[in-house]
């Protein structure tokens, strides 16, 4: 056992649960090696949490893990080997339960981003100090649905032993079957966004003179659930312009589609530097989530383009884009798969100057009110608080009782 560790539980409960925590967070793919929703909702979860004493470890794999350790504002970096993915799970070697054990010996919490199953694999390597688990639930698995079968027993395993299951929003966890049947241990705390810096004027004079301050602004990597094709449909219904920021796989056959159907308001970016894209939101119109397929668990564009007071478009798949997304009061909500319903919500934002600045205006407020790190560190920091007390409680216990069995 850690020195440090045999000193806190020395403490009483309550005490101990205002010691330093140290928090671990398992997900496959980090940056800087890759980009993406997931990666950006944990370093703002760990950048949140940091700012009220808590200590941070992500534990994650990259093809190129060099250096192994990095130390990064929002906490420390492991990296180990990906040897291989196999239907998006990331899977390593000996080296991985070795460097991530290490790492969960000297924390309190361990935190796994689901679903990774190659992290309930080493779940019962690394936890040796029987510390509290907190799954956070980004997403049931929609793709892939007959190994989603073949993995039910270890999902099913994972959940039963968590001290908490965190759903990102009441949404999800009321539409999820899976979260259905853990309603005793699940919490709902959504993820959240700093604010961001004041747009660069050089940024903002070189993107206006080439795309104007009226268009419609899509920010994500290009994947198959991101609803591109129905927005591509949707573009031969409107005048407006519409930049796509991201690159992804369905990138090439994106591009494709566009000029065989002959759209000239359609406007690729690529993948642009931060600074670029946080010029891009403060020009636009509007921001579009056509997301038409649960994989989509929450949104953080939908975030970005609230913090930025712009209105929001996405459609109604019962998850956290709702919860950020509230229809007439921070955007407009379209059914999915229906490219007429989205075109005539782009064409309504675009025409109406009073209600795009009305519904921008209730955007910029809810994210100031649910979605900050202020917001969100303080629940996390809560229930890591209320596992803790809980796990030092259950720990006296059993000492308790084993020293009247002797």
């Amino acid at each position: 056992m850690r020195p440090w560790l045999f000193t806190k539980l020395q403490l009483p409960a309550e005490e101990y649960a205002l010691a330093k925590l140290r928090v671990l967070h398992i997900y496959r793919t980090y940056f800087p090696e890759t980009q993406g929703g997931g990666q950006e909702a944990i370093r703002q979860l760990a950048l949140a949490t940091r700012d009220l004493g808590i200590e941070n470890t992500i534990f994650t794999l990259a093809r190129n893990p060099t250096p192994p350790e990095m130390v990064l504002p929002e906490g420390r970096l492991i990296r180990s080997r990906a040897w291989l993915e196999v239907a998006s799970c990331d899977v390593g070697g000996r080296d991985s339960f070795l460097r991530c054990r290490e790492a969960a010996d000297q924390c309190d919490i361990i935190q796994i981003h689901f679903p990774w199953p190659f992290a309930d694999l080493m779940l019962p390597f690394i936890r040796r100090r029987g510390q509290a688990v907190v799954v956070t639930y980004v997403s049931d698995i929609v793709r892939q649905k007959g190994l989603g079968h073949l993995y039910a027993p270890l999902r099913k395993k994972l959940l039963g032993h968590a001290d908490s299951i965190v759903a990102s929003s009441a949404n999800y966890a009321s539409s999820s079957d899976i979260l259905k049947q853990y309603e005793d241990k699940l919490d709902v705390i959504p993820h959240c966004l700093e604010d961001a810096p004041t747009s660069d004027p050089e940024l903002l004079r070189h993107w206006e003179a080439r795309l104007g301050n009226r268009f419609l602004l899509f920010v994500g990597v290009l994947r198959y659930y991101k609803g591109l094709s129905i927005l591509l449909e949707a573009a031969r219904h409107t005048k407006a312009d519409i930049v796509i920021l991201g690159e992804g796989p369905e990138g090439s056959r994106l591009r494709r589609a566009v000029q065989r159907m002959g759209l000239k308001n359609i406007h690729f970016v690529g993948a642009l530097p931060d600074a670029d894209k946080n010029a891009l939101f403060s020009l636009c119109r509007a921001v579009v989530l056509p997301s038409h397929l649960r994989s989509e668990a929450f949104g953080m564009t939908l975030l970005e383009g609230a913090r930025a007071s712009k209105p929001l478009i996405c459609c109604e798949i019962a998850t956290g884009t709702t919860a950020i997304n509230l229809h007439l009061e921070t955007g407009l909500v379209v059914p999915p798969s229906d490219p007429a319903s989205l075109a005539q919500a782009i064409n309504r934002l675009m025409t109406d100057d009073a209600l795009s600045l009305k519904l921008g205006q209730g955007a910029r407020a809810r994210w100031q009110r649910y979605f900050t790190p202020v917001v969100v560190g303080q629940a996390y920091k809560n229930l890591y608080e209320k596992l803790i007390v809980a796990n030092v409680k259950r720990a006296g216990i059993l000492t308790q009782e084993a020293r009247l069995r002797a």
